[in-house]
């Protein structure tokens, strides 16, 4: 039986960011680490399926997965129309829920549901004020970031034009999320973002892993795979003068790979600490890490 969190990773909250296909019938690692964040066996976990068009199928995966996991009080929030994700009861759901799971399925069904509702404002309160846990997998994922993946063409080489963003639930702010990432070669779509906005730092997840974000403390990766940060605020482009669907110069674009098992926190008094963190990823993780405040 998994432990449960301490008071003050209570407080902080957490988010699991799975790039898809994780685990659901053997191990299960990265599911299990979600229980473990919310609370343990005991929490109670919320498995909202408004991404998918199969509903009642990705419910079905999930209670049989937290169902072996021990979870006892997991519910599906079958979310079908935004008069559903406005509701008092849907709304009590998430208000009493100790983690929240957004499947996958496609990101723009998701908001076009749950975005700018009484339920949206909700998981920002379990997350921001109670200190919850919110998880998704691949459009559950991609949804997580105030700008989101809305479509994109994965070509050889990044293009100008061939990536178009929307807004997200903005759990995190200043990044995009691409899921499935190396087994869809999906860099060259991700620097086609990151060129046309360098503001925003790129977050690519491989399957079956995840990266969690503990709110103001650090990050880690968990599962099979790696997760690609893509920075481009020192870049120099051309993109602003080039032709759409043309490929454009990208100089000094920094890329870093974090493997399974890498976990980082902020600097603090502690000194071993501040040695181990790279100076690269300081700003990064102030920014994924970043408490901000209720909307």
């Amino acid at each position: 039986m998994s432990e449960p969190m301490n008071e003050q990773q209570q407080k902080n909250g957490h988010l699991v960011i799975i790039g898809g296909h994780e685990d659901r019938k053997h191990d299960m690692a990265i599911l299990s680490r979600f229980v473990e964040l919310c609370g343990g066996t005991d929490a109670r976990i919320v498995v909202i399926t408004a991404a998918s068009t199969v509903a009642d199928e990705m419910w079905q995966v999930y209670d049989n997965a937290f169902g072996a996991l021990g979870v006892t009080r997991h519910s599906h929030l079958e979310v079908t129309s935004r008069q559903d994700a406005n509701s008092a009861e849907f709304v009590r759901q998430v208000a009493e829920a100790d983690g929240i799971f957004m499947t996958g399925g496609d990101q723009k069904r998701l908001l076009a549901l749950i975005g700018g509702t009484a339920l949206d404002a909700e998981m920002h309160i379990a997350l921001k004020t109670r200190g919850a846990t919110i998880g998704g997998t691949s459009a559950g994922a991609s949804a997580m970031s105030g700008h989101m993946l809305a479509q994109g063409r994965v070509e050889l080489h990044p293009e100008k034009g061939s990536v178009s963003l929307g807004a997200g639930l903005g759990f995190l702010h200043r990044v995009v999320i691409d899921q499935h990432f190396s087994e869809r070669q999906r860099l060259s779509r991700l620097l086609s973002v990151v060129a046309q906005n360098p503001y925003l730092q790129g977050i690519g997840i491989d399957e079956d892993t995840a990266l969690v974000i503990e709110r103001g403390v650090g990050i880690e990766v968990l599962g099979q795979g790696a997760v690609t940060m893509v920075d481009g605020r020192t870049m120099i482009t051309n993109v602003a003068d080039i032709k759409d669907r043309d490929t454009p110069e990208l100089i000094d674009v920094r890329l870093h790979l974090l493997p399974a098992g890498s976990k980082y926190q902020l600097p603090t008094s502690d000194i071993a600490t501040e040695k181990r963190l790279p100076l690269p990823l300081i700003d990064i993780l102030e920014i994924v890490t970043k408490r901000t405040p209720l909307q």
